[in-house]
């Protein structure tokens, strides 16, 4: 792409816009970001989303710490009267 800019502009073939309007908007963004007034419900929504997956990763850890020392003790015992 910066090919084809640097073309145009050798040929002179952005002459034709007024001055400081070719070339100066991405293909991607459509409108300026408002930073004045940020997406609230975005941000509630991106932190909400980071909470609930850190506390059920931390519920998913206790549960599996639980299940790793009732595996260890019942490895552990070696009573006759069990099996």
């Amino acid at each position: 792409m910066a090919a084809g800019l640097r073309a145009v502009r050798r040929w002179g073939l952005a002459a034709a816009a007024p001055p400081g309007l070719a070339f100066t908007r991405s293909a991607f963004v459509a409108t300026k970001a408002n930073n004045a007034q940020p997406n609230w419900l975005g941000v509630a929504l991106a932190f909400s989303t980071s909470a609930a997956l850190w506390a059920f990763l931390i519920k998913q850890h206790k549960e599996d710490v639980v299940e790793y020392e009732r595996r260890k003790q019942a490895r552990g015992h070696k009573c006759t009267e069990c099996s």
